[in-house]
């Protein structure tokens, strides 16, 4: 497998796991944020930071293999 197909083959899979997470999001927060309204927003902004934390990290592991 070429690596231009195991970088989109990557990229998919996490995609898909954080559409996932994003489509039960409304759910997540308002079960979190019965227990408190800080915890949500804070869970909120950790999948945000997670998102562009996942693709961050990828791209460093890349470029050293490089």
């Amino acid at each position: 497998m070429s690596d231009n197909r195991k970088a989109a083959l990557a990229a998919a899979i996490i995609l898909i796991g954080f559409g996932v997470v994003a489509f039960l999001m409304p759910h997540l927060m308002l079960a979190i944020g019965a227990y408190s309204p800080w915890a949500a927003g804070f869970f909120a902004a950790l999948f945000v930071l997670a998102f562009f934390g996942v693709f961050w990290l990828r791209a460093r592991a890349q470029k050293r293999r490089d």
